[in-house]
């Protein structure tokens, strides 16, 4: 009997110290919590508010109808009226077209003449999960205005769809995974690893040795993170180098350039793990830090996985302040799209905002603790 109360006495004391620890109970807790939002939210082959550029030939009313059925459902929502072909392709390498509509002259006539038209599908194959999508739901939309507009007729109408892929015709999925990959592994060695050599250093009492030394602190921190700079870049030309002779996955802009944006991610990635760092005491607490607030959400909200625009917005929010989210976007242009650096200024100015804006924290702490 003794004995049981010796050891319900202790497991109480171990509960007392589990509720005492904010750590443990944010693991136990929080995480699960946070998973299952983020899952439950994120986690979707569904789409909404899709950019869709069209291009009416037609400029009739059978074509107005048309255009209003499929932009009616939500899925859908009208980005530009192109005026010409040559307009199409801007829409795709700026980013901010998802799908192209083109209708033919001939559209209404070939329809009640010969019950039978055409429509082009023009999607972007750089994101092969998301192009799929996106034809079969406007696919399903134009056998649905079929159905809403000749529903009382005998006739057979029908239109054809035709489909293009632009940037990956074969639809392969390692023209998606590639670049996402190289922007999670420059991420968690850049950051991660930083913020850990930095946590042990101050775990062990050896920062404190560091920061007294005639190196101004600025350049001992420099000096920490320097080697994992180099490893990270070699890292991501090992895998630009795998994914070109593996899985044929093409560079087809500037080399140059993109090289040059993968050493701007990882001095932001390396930034943002200096930062962590100095609020982390330990190596523990860094890789907690590190896994909650880096790795999971650049898996799920970053447009890697599952396309942004289909969560709801304040998981949009949180996607558009992780670097891995700008990074994506540039080694899809750069790499697949082959677009230039006046594409993608607007990712690279916010890489660069986000290396002022944590190299500036990171001072801040910095001093403080110095002080």
């Amino acid at each position: 009997m003794n004995m049981i109360k010796v050891f319900w006495a202790f497991i109480q004391k171990e509960v007392y110290h589990i509720l005492r620890d904010r750590r443990t109970l944010l693991i136990l807790f929080g995480m699960p919590i946070a998973q299952v939002l983020i899952f439950g939210f994120a986690v979707t082959n569904e789409f909404k508010n899709a950019n869709i550029d069209i291009l009416d030939h037609a400029k009739d009313q059978t074509s107005q109808k048309l255009i209003r059925h499929v932009t009616s459902s939500g899925h859908f929502k009208i980005n530009r009226m192109l005026l010409a072909e040559h307009e199409m392709e801007s829409g795709f390498k700026s980013g901010k077209t998802d799908l192209i509509m083109v209708i033919p002259a001939d559209f209404s006539k070939d329809l009640y003449t010969w019950d039978q038209a055409e429509i082009q599908l023009i999607a972007d194959g750089s994101d092969p999960n998301m192009a799929n999508a996106l034809e079969q739901y406007a696919k399903a939309m134009i056998n649905g205005f079929l159905f809403q507009e000749f529903k009382q007729s005998a006739k057979p109408y029908l239109i054809g769809i035709e489909t293009r892929m632009l940037y990956n015709p074969l639809l392969e999925s390692a023209y998606n995974f590639i670049p996402g990959t190289i922007a999670l592994i420059l991420l968690i060695i850049s950051a991660m690893m930083t913020s850990l050599t930095i946590a042990r250093e101050k775990e062990q009492g050896t920062m404190e040795i560091l920061l007294v030394s005639p190196l101004p602190p600025l350049l001992i921190i420099l000096g920490k993170v320097a080697p994992y700079a180099i490893l990270s870049f070699i890292d991501a030309v090992l895998i630009l180098i795998m994914g070109y002779f593996i899985f044929d996955v093409p560079v087809t802009g500037s080399v140059i350039l993109l090289l040059l944006l993968c050493m701007v991610y990882v001095i932001t990635a390396l930034s943002l793990g200096t930062l962590i760092s100095t609020t982390s005491e330990t190596q523990q607490d860094a890789m907690m830090k590190s896994l909650i607030g880096l790795l999971m959400p650049s898996t799920l909200l970053s447009g890697f996985i599952f396309p942004l625009t289909s969560m709801p917005e304040i998981l949009q929010y949180i996607g558009h302040i992780i670097p891995a989210t700008y990074f994506i976007e540039i080694l899809k242009g750069v790499m697949l799209r082959g677009v230039g650096i006046e594409y993608i200024l607007f990712e690279v100015g916010m890489l660069l905002f986000m290396i002022v804006a944590f190299l500036t924290l990171t001072w801040k702490k910095f001093k403080i603790r110095l002080e």
